[in-house]
């Protein structure tokens, strides 16, 4: 037992700070031993050997390491390299996060008529002080392919299994299950993440075939609606390095646009553990403003 009843400076206690100093070494050593080493003591990187392990199977692994996590670049389609793209900010009325919401730019030839009249209402609400809605801000399911810019904030995750791949988001948690290798059902029910099934290629790119979805969901954070006939192919692509994952997303839906268009999506490896992030828990609305209610049930699910 060590007795504290030596002072140092400003009347801490000796022992206390030994204790606490073996303490801090022993964190700091299991920070390091936790990974396997070489004979030579050398703890070997995670992504690094991630990398050699999808060259030797051909199957990329988009799980990486524990306690790395897929960032986002931004909450807005990126533009395809060619081709028709998504719809993007009215130049007129440029944005600012902190300022204002998402103001589309209606004259994009891949929206319907219809299409393009429901969202000059929404911008119309939007310049005349209204919410843009976004599902994250009211805990809805984001739908696809919102759901790859779904979050801004919180990181992506990959769990990989022979038969399935489940991607999740950790604000909500949002999640995703993809079925790999297998056909779509005959007459998929409609879902807010519809039915999505997938198979890998390369050696480097997951490919995510989707349909089924939810009307409520809109594509993105324009508020574009779609249908229940929407397709979409997403395409995660590993760097050499694992480091980044570069989603070339190809959108299809003959109820809602004019002709098949695609967009692309960029994550960052970032070092951030999976940890709960519940949203309807904590979700207020402080200054009264009309939005959609958050869901909510009367009875538990279990």
């Amino acid at each position: 037992m060590v007795k504290n009843n030596t002072r140092g400076p400003g009347g801490i206690g000796l022992g206390a700070v030994f204790v606490a100093g073996v303490l801090l070494a022993g964190i700091a050593d299991s920070a390091t031993s936790a990974a396997p080493s070489d004979p030579r003591g050398v703890v070997p990187d995670p992504v690094t050997s991630t990398a050699a392990a999808s060259a030797a199977t051909g199957i990329p692994d988009f799980e990486v390491g524990e306690g790395l996590g897929w960032r986002e670049i931004g909450d807005l389609l990126l533009p395809p390299p060619s081709g028709p793209g998504p719809v993007t900010q009215d130049p007129k009325y440029p944005f600012n996060f902190r300022l204002n919401y998402r103001v589309a730019d209606t004259t994009n030839p891949i929206l319907q008529p219809w299409a393009v009249a429901e969202m000059q209402k929404s911008n119309a609400a939007v310049l005349a002080g209204g919410i843009g809605f976004r599902p994250r801000e009211r805990c809805l399911p984001g739908g696809v392919p919102e759901f790859d810019f779904y979050a801004r904030v919180e990181e992506y995750y990959f769990l990989q299994t022979p038969t399935e791949v489940t991607l999740l988001n950790s604000g909500g948690p949002e999640i995703r299950h993809i079925f790999l290798n297998v056909p779509h059902s005959a007459n998929p029910k409609i879902a807010w993440y519809g039915e999505s099934v997938g198979h890998y290629e390369g050696g480097d790119t997951l490919v995510v075939d989707t349909i089924g979805l939810s009307p409520k969901s809109y594509v993105d954070d324009f508020r574009t609606p779609h249908t229940d006939r929407l397709h979409v192919i997403e395409r995660f692509k590993l760097s050499p390095d694992h480091k980044h994952i570069e989603t070339l997303i190809t959108v299809d839906d003959p109820g809602a646009f004019t002709r098949q268009w695609s967009a692309m999506q960029r994550f960052n490896l970032q070092r951030r553990p999976l940890t709960e992030s519940p949203c309807a828990e904590n979700n207020e609305n402080f200054f009264n403003y009309k939005q959609p209610a958050m869901p909510t049930s009367d009875t538990p699910d279990f």
